[in-house]
């Protein structure tokens, strides 16, 4: 057992310093969503608030927060596609140790990176004007965060098993990852869309990421906190397995 955990912090920590290296990779993947926490936020802001909603940004911010915790999980799965180019992947690969053990570390990594991005961008979201509701649920939000994060850093060591060009990542990414923001709920309330688009949305695993953000910093479930963290804690179990079960078929 403490071997396997030993291997485990070590991938875990290696993933972390590459993070702490990497300020391009720190400012480019905060941009995005500080471009919709502003553009969107302001500019739809006196719309939102016509309409009897309330402070947009207060709806917003949540969704921001999971977008960011979005894009870097899924993007973390490149790094399997540059180690297998530079043969660091091969290297880890022929160790004795079970695959599985290399996923977990390489997933609480990427996770871990994603729920600093997160919480990066939840600060920018305290300047813009967002302000916590219910302080008693916030290691109710810090879960969620941290689920988010597991559930797509496996989807993108997925991908990154699957793939082996470089070049094709980032367009199968954009393919996964921007149709599952936008049909999430992170920019628009779930309760009033119509029957078909509302169940798409729950065929969604972020969606229940996002309502159990908003819920527990600001709004209210719409879907229950129990139903959030069920629905999310089985998206996660189950891409952690195929995750793994892709990741042990690479040929080294």
């Amino acid at each position: 057992m403490g071997e396997i955990m030993s291997i485990i912090y070590i991938l875990w920590l290696r993933q972390l310093k590459r993070y702490s290296r990497s300020r391009a990779r720190v400012l480019a993947s905060l941009a995005q969503p500080l471009l919709f926490l502003f553009a969107m936020g302001f500019g739809f802001g006196p719309t939102y608030q016509k309409a009897g909603n309330g402070s947009y940004i207060q709806f917003l911010a949540p969704g921001i927060m999971a977008m960011a915790i979005l894009f870097s999980a899924m993007f973390s799965g490149i790094e399997i596609l540059w180690d297998r180019q530079f043969g660091f992947l091969k290297e880890t690969l022929v160790a004795p140790v079970a695959r599985i053990q290399i996923v977990l570390g390489r997933t609480l990594g990427g996770a871990t990176v994603a729920m600093i991005q997160g919480m990066i961008v939840f600060c920018f979201c305290l300047i813009a004007g967002f302000r916590i509701q219910h302080y008693d649920l916030l290691p109710v939000a810090v879960v969620f965060m941290f689920l988010i994060a597991m559930l797509f850093t496996a989807v993108g060591t997925t991908v990154g098993s699957l793939v082996e060009d470089m070049q094709a990542f980032p367009l199968v990414m954009n393919f996964l990852v921007m149709p599952m923001f936008f049909f999430s709920g992170a920019l628009f309330p779930v309760a009033n869309l119509p029957r078909v688009l509302k169940g798409v949305l729950r065929l969604n695993p972020l969606t229940y990421g996002v309502d159990g953000l908003r819920g527990a910093l600001s709004h209210g479930f719409v879907f229950g906190l129990g139903a959030d963290l069920v629905c999310l804690g089985m998206a996660t179990a189950m891409l952690l397995g195929v995750g793994n079960y892709f990741f042990s078929r690479i040929e080294v």
